[in-house]
């Protein structure tokens, strides 16, 4: 049966395939089988770059030709790299075996023997998941989180001069900027995600144990440490770990999933704090005529984009945690438990895209209710007796913390006459006064870091 969209397990592959299906260029079966050919082709071509005595002979002419055997990888090769894997039950020596056909046709058979030389399947593996990765992260969802971040900085600028009640402890306290709430989230991601760009995509290269070796049994007069960086981190643009098992440790795999996942942590607060503020009616969402938002109740018009991407984000984050914590395990030179697990990488990658692309929906079905702030400001006036009370502080009134809260901590509604009252009643000059009189809801919001 044909797979599709209706009958695919997870969601990923089915309901969010129109958001994910680019992925599936980095993190699908034919994807790692794609990038695992790629990685063998370059490791060949650069070992006839470094002439080695029986590839003296091979035509320079020839190397664009191979490079096309991954750069137009088709799906035909794909399955039959998967026919051959039947027979070997082996998927890297598969790619091997395809090479070799592939060298067959093109009239290289002599040159063959090199293909895979000297490596064990995790030289192979453990460069072509970073690889993929980083390709994945920079080309297809590091964008799309950049333009999350400049939609939310637009909204935040939009609405920076826009004064608004704060709730700490989910109450009225002193009023902020409802931009500069907004910027937070902006700074906040931002910041991680310089971080998380400071983490190297680390690879493996070295071998069944990682000491080259059969290398050096082989040409023990070639400098295969210095040959493999320039491979790996040259050539295919990851950094090469130089001390490793058979396995790259994956601990730089772990830094990327633990800081994705702080982003995404981030990103579930924003999405809480938007969904609050459209309960709080501070928002509307704009209206689209067809949609329903309730079976029952004809009038809903829910903040599904921030419930979804904060449902997605808690996936991707639940598998990062597992990602970050298993890899770096393995027992003694190696064992097999990171095989299942690493392929399971795009999973999270593909909920935390949806995620962004459920987000950019959501921030911009966003229509400011200026009237439902405005309207909750006015209806406390008890923020400003935190400014008020530092005043009288300043010029030494007796105990004005207390005499504040002994006429605004009480079950009654604060209004401005009620603090107009208040203050007129007190023990100092009218220059005074009128500095206190000036304070509202609507001035007191502070200064802030320009944005």
């Amino acid at each position: 049966m044909e797979i599709s969209t209706l009958n695919a397990i997870s969601p990923v592959d089915g309901r969010y395939r129109r958001v994910t299906e680019k992925l599936s260029d980095y993190f699908s079966e034919g994807a790692l089988i794609r990038y695992r050919v790629r990685v063998e082709v370059e490791y060949f071509i650069a070992l006839c770059e470094r002439n080695l005595p029986r590839l003296k002979g091979f035509d320079r002419q020839l190397i664009e030709p191979l490079r096309s055997l991954y750069r137009s990888f088709s799906t035909e090769d794909a399955l039959r790299i998967k026919e051959i894997e039947a027979l070997t039950n082996h998927d890297v020596k598969a790619v091997e075996y395809f090479l070799k056909e592939k060298f067959e046709a093109l009239g290289l058979s002599e040159f063959e023997e090199y293909i895979h030389f000297g490596l064990t399947s995790q030289d192979i593996n453990n460069t072509a998941l970073p690889l993929s990765l980083k390709e994945a992260w920079q080309q297809a969802v590091r964008p799309v989180l950049a333009e999350t971040v400049d939609s939310l900085a637009d909204k935040a600028r939009e609405w920076k001069e826009v004064p608004m009640l704060a709730r700490t402890h989910g109450q009225p306290a002193s009023p902020t900027s409802l931009g500069k709430e907004l910027y937070v989230f902006v700074e906040r991601v931002q910041s991680q995600t310089e971080q998380l760009d400071q983490v190297p995509f680390s690879a493996k290269f070295g071998g069944a144990t990682g000491n080259f070796n059969a290398h050096h049994a082989a040409y023990p007069d070639v400098n295969w440490i210095a040959f493999a960086d320039h491979l790996v981190n040259d050539i295919l643009g990851l950094s090469r770990t130089r001390v490793t098992t058979q396995i790259e440790p994956y601990d730089n795999l772990g830094a990327f999933c633990d800081g994705l996942k702080r982003i995404n942590t981030i990103l579930i607060d924003l999405s809480r704090d938007l969904w609050s503020y459209i309960s709080m009616d501070y928002f509307k969402q704009r209206i689209k005529a067809a949609e329903v938002g309730s079976s029952a109740m004809p009038h809903k018009v829910n903040p599904i984009d921030f419930e979804n991407a904060e449902g997605n984000l808690g996936l991707a984050n639940a598998v990062f945690e597992h990602l970050s914590a298993k890899l770096p395990i393995s027992r003694l030179q190696r064992d097999l438990s990171d095989s299942t697990v690493t392929r399971n990488l795009g999973v999270p990658i593909a909920h935390t895209l949806i995620a962004l692309r459920s987000l950019l929906k959501g921030l911009d079905k966003l229509v400011l209710n200026r009237e439902r702030i405005d309207r909750d400001l006015e209806d406390n006036w008890a923020v400003v007796a935190e400014g008020i009370q530092t005043i009288l502080r300043r010029e030494g009134y007796p105990k004005p913390y207390e005499a504040l809260k002994a006429v605004t901590r009480t079950h009654g509604r604060i209004d401005r006459d009620a603090m107009t009252a208040f203050i007129e009643g007190l023990n100092v000059s009218s220059e005074v006064k009128a500095e206190l009189l000036a304070i509202t809801p609507e001035t007191y919001t502070g200064v802030y870091q320009d944005f």
